[in-house]
């Protein structure tokens, strides 16, 4: 078997090359012939998700592919037709997954699409099944509960279920759910309600009537363990609707879903269609509630399509027939009813009954299975007897704007837009349309998406009188025009900013003089409205400031007397100069310091910072001490202005030291003109006090490098008798021959002690030197001699006899006689301990002396036995030293160590001795001399435990001329 497209059959339509989508027709139908090895008639066909099932009279069923043609799949029931009869009807679900067959004797078969033999449902014989309403979250292993109707009128809810053993049922259950009495059910479909969980809704279908329920199903315990509906049926009462048609033809049918690629806002929402022979009824299946009352209010909106209103049938001799016959089958698309009419496939637009394709297609006397849909892949088949004809969909959604536009939808049309030139076409027509209806503000949202003459538009509104409408136009039409458009979005802009500002003056004039406008706007309207126009303004800067030119801004704005605003778009184009200079002009400080709290550019701080400080300079530091990229030394004028400004202030109250401590504090500053402007400050003040300014002085004492210029501070604290100050920078510059002196002019006493003594130890001379000027001056202004000696024995250099030349010459002794008295005994004492040094001295020189002669009566006794401690050789083999540690040493192996250890002076004078006693060139006394030195070099210590053998204990043990076999352990 094969399965081959042929060509496409269009009577009376020829296709041509380089059609496009907007010339192809919405609808094409094209012919698939089948070829097979021997020929046969088909008698029932179902379609749904790529696949399509062909039902043969000799009861096997053909299963195609239709993505994949080569892939083809016989099945056979498992009775033979004689047994079963032949098959009636087949019923596939969305997902191709289950096939339901029922034959002219009333048997029922159920295919699994895992299976490939189909299985008999025992419990359905006898029910001749004429639709099925699957389970709308399309299983695929088991069906799941569904509905079947029959014939008769009789609805049942089962369970299908593949299974592998024989004996075991496909059905878990069969139960009847409902009944209808005037006739067939010849439809039916179920769906449930999003995000509402257990609510149902569905739609039966007879001859004469529709029924629509919908309601909660009820629950069960485990899935396919017993019936949901029944509960549904028994208490929810259907909507309904009758036709008053006559017997014929009917059907039900849904909307297919949606093809993947279609963008959201063009999906259509899911219709049904109920076809009678008086035409097919129709309309959108609502999901506005879950309440009873839907049903009444679906049919309410739904209309019918007459079957008067399709093209008539052509007769033999080309003329139409006097009556329209009524349709045999019937599939809804998207947008569109497609119907089998005598032969010939016409699809009318459900929206506008415009007929979209009418071609006929079936020879006289040829009949057809019926249409078919798929409602997963939103195809659409046909299929004869004999052949199998798709129709195919080429962008059926291309005019639905149109008619959209036509019946005055304009958002929908507008959505279903896909063009620049069918959008503007929407949009002007829907501008017309709301200025037409006098609703002018709605006309201009949608005047300024449309490419109507802006000067039309513009002139349109003036003429009107509305300028709010005119100001709406204007903002949607700068939101569409090109940023290259420079030009002219600047010209717009700033025609929006005048509207805004004449609107706003309106609404304050209003609520000023308490008057109604002639609209009939109350005050409180008006202020309302005012706050809403002014965040519409506010929001409008915000957005489009780059469009808007700042001068001419700035100039529309003012001449309008609008502050609040011109501040407001100072701010967002970050203008804070301007808005800072407003402030500062209307000296409004608070306002300004809010401004300088947002900045970061510190040529704003440098601008203001005079003014600023002079009249908020707490606050002003406040935001200066939060600033970590200013540079202080720029701030000193507007710091030195601000002290002249206030005089009298202390300077624990003063602005300027206390940023001038923070950034030397704080910021760790090194700038020496932040610290001589500290020390200027501080030295005029006119405070007495000079604790801030030595509390500065001392800290900078402590530092490794002194900042400020010590001669400038000198000079400044001089000038201003800054004592205290002047004695501590002497001090620092360790002139203390001048600190002392400033002090003692100053009659500062103590002051000058201090500095005296901070000399300390390191230079006594000075110290007892200074001491002795601050006696003077103690002496000759003290009122007490006593006094006086007592302040001067804070010094322990001085001395009474140090004092003495410095008393007055009527001074009688009894007033220091104490001290004089003391003095002497001092110095008997001292005397005494001299003596007694002396006495202990010359004890000591009598030991030495006795010690000394004792030394040339020692001995040491040398035994025959005893070996040099170098060498190891006999010692009476020749000249040798003994020490009183009873180590000995021939005296060239001595000389020899002693060569090596003991320096290279020491061994160098050794050798040159050595040299001369050996070469005998001296004679006499001069040669005892060398001998007598060589002696006292060689033999001055003991080579093995004198301090000569302690320096040498980082020397090994084994040297490089030892054997190390020796030492081998």
């Amino acid at each position: 078997m094969a399965l081959e497209p042929s060509d496409t059959y269009i009577p009376t339509t020829d296709f041509q090359d380089g059609l496009t989508d907007e010339t192809l027709p919405i609808f094409v139908i094209e012919r698939v012939q089948l070829k097979f090895a021997r020929p046969s008639d088909f008698v029932a066909a179902q379609v749904a998700n790529n696949a399509i099932f062909l039902a043969f009279s000799t009861g096997r069923i053909l299963r195609i592919d239709l993505q994949d043609a080569a892939e083809i799949e016989d099945i056979d029931l498992p009775k033979k037709p004689t047994e079963a009869g032949v098959i009636k009807k087949m019923f596939l679900d969305p997902t191709a997954s289950h096939l339901i067959v029922t034959t002219t004797f009333g048997e029922n078969f159920y295919l699994h699409s895992q299976s490939k033999q189909p299985k008999p449902l025992s419990r359905l014989k006898g029910v001749s099944i004429e639709c099925v309403a699957w389970n709308p979250s399309l299983p695929t292993a088991t069906t799941r509960e569904i509905l079947i109707s029959s014939t008769d009128g009789n609805v049942y809810e089962t369970f299908l279920e593949p299974s592998p053993e024989f004996y075991r049922r496909e059905e878990k259950y069969v139960k009847g759910v409902y009944k209808v009495n005037d006739g067939p059910i010849v439809g039916i479909y179920a769906e449930d309600f999003e995000g509402k969980q257990g609510v149902k809704r569905v739609i039966m279908a007879t001859p004469s009537r529709l029924l629509h329920f919908v309601g909660k199903v009820g629950q069960i315990a485990h899935e396919g363990s017993g019936s949901i509906y029944s509960k549904f049926f028994e208490t929810e009462q259907p909507a309904v609707h009758e036709s008053s048609s006559g017997p014929g033809p009917s059907a039900l049918a849904v909307s297919p879903d949606p093809n993947e690629d279609e963008p959201t806002e063009t999906i259509a929402e899911r219709t049904f269609g109920w076809m009678t022979a008086q035409g097919v009824f129709h309309g959108p299946l609502l999901t506005s509630s879950a309440a009873s009352d839907l049903g009444s209010k679906i049919f309410s909106e739904s209309k019918m399509l007459s079957r008067a209103l399709l093209p008539p049938s052509l007769a033999a001799n080309g003329r139409p027939k006097a009556s329209q016959e009524p349709s045999q089958a019937m599939i809804l698309s998207q947008w569109h009813i497609i119907q089998l009419v005598d032969g010939r496939i016409v699809a009318t637009n459900r929206l506008d009954n415009t007929v979209a394709v009418d071609e006929v297609v079936l020879d006289p006397g040829q009949t057809a299975l019926g249409l078919f849909v798929d409602l997963k892949k939103n195809t659409f088949w046909m299929v004869t007897a004999e052949e199998l004809f798709e129709i195919v969909a080429n962008d059926e959604s291309r005019d639905i704007w149109k008619i959209m536009l036509s019946q005055q939808q304009f958002d929908s049309a507008s959505q279903f837009a896909k063009t620049k030139a069918q959008k503007d076409a929407v949009a002007t027509a829907s501008g017309d349309y709301l200025f037409s209806k006098g609703q002018y503000s709605e006309a201009a949202v949608v005047y300024g998406r449309s490419s109507k003459p802006f000067e039309d538009v513009a002139i349109e509104f003036i003429d009107k009188g509305d300028s709010d409408a005119l100001r709406k136009y204007l903002i949607t039409k700068l939101s569409t025009l090109k940023q290259a458009a420079i030009m002219q979005r600047t010209m717009v802009a700033t025609w929006i900013v005048e509207l805004y500002m004449a609107k706003l003056n309106i609404l304050d004039d209003t609520i000023t003089t308490k008057a109604e406008l002639a609209e009939g706007i109350n005050i409180a309207e008006s202020k309302d409205q005012l706050s809403e126009i002014r965040k519409e303004y506010q929001e409008f800067v915000r957005r489009y400031k780059s469009d808007l030119d700042m001068k001419t801004t700035y100039e529309t704005i003012s001449s309008h007397g609008r502050e609040e605003e011109l501040l407001h778009f100072a701010t967002v184009v970050n203008d804070y100069n301007y808005v800072l200079a407003y402030w500062v002009q209307r000296e409004r400080w608070a306002e300004s310091l809010d401004i300088l709290k947002k900045q970061t550019d510190p040529e704003v701080f440098y601008k203001y910072s005079s003014v600023l400080m002079a009249h908020v300079p707490v606050e002003f530091v406040d935001i200066l001490m939060r600033q970590s990229n200013l540079d202080p030394s720029r701030l000193i004028p507007a710091l030195l202005n601000y002290t002249k400004l206030v005089p009298q202030i202390s300077p624990s109250q003063n602005q300027a030291i206390r940023y001038l401590n923070f950034v030397i504090n704080t910021l760790q500053s090194t700038d020496p003109a932040i610290h001589n402007t500290l020390i200027s400050i501080l030295a005029v003040a006119p405070t007495k006090d000079e604790s801030a300014l030595l509390s500065y002085l001392r800290a900078q004492s402590f530092t490794q490098e002194q900042c400020y210029d010590a001669d400038f501070a000198l000079r400044l604290c001089i000038q201003h008798s800054r004592v205290q100050s002047c004695v501590h920078i002497y001090t620092s510059m360790s002139q203390y021959s001048r600190a002392v002196q400033l002090a003692l002019a100053n009659n500062e006493t103590d002051l000058a002690a201090s500095v005296a003594d901070r000399i300390g130890d390191t230079n006594p001379g000075l110290r007892k030197k200074l001491w002795l000027q601050i006696a003077r001056k103690v002496i000759s202004e003290s009122a007490s001699i006593k006094g006086a000696i007592g302040f001067l024995k804070r010094c322990e250099q001085l001395r009474i006899e140090d004092l003495i030349p410095f008393f007055p010459d009527f001074v009688v002794i009894d007033d220091f006689k104490e001290e004089i008295c003391a003095a002497l005994e001092e110095y008997s004492r001292h005397i005494d301990a001299l003596k007694r040094d002396m006495d202990d001295a010359a004890r000591s020189a009598d030991h030495i002396k006795a010690d000394v002669r004792a030394l040339d009566g020692r001995y040491a006794i040398v035994e025959p036995g005893e070996r040099c401690q170098i060498c190891r050789l006999p010692l009476l083999a020749r000249m040798f030293y003994v020490f009183p540690c009873q180590h000995g040493f021939h005296g060239d192996c001595l000389a020899d160590r002693v060569i090596k250890t003991g320096g290279p002076i020491k061994a160098k004078r050794v050798k040159e001795v050595q040299e001369a006693v050996g070469r005998g060139t001296y004679v006499g006394k001069k040669r005892e001399r060398l001998v007598k030195e060589l002696d006292e070099l060689v033999g001055a210590a003991c080579v093995l435990c004198s301090d000569v053998a302690i320096r040498g204990i980082d020397e090994p043990f084994i040297t490089k001329v030892d054997n190390k076999e020796e030492w081998a352990i």
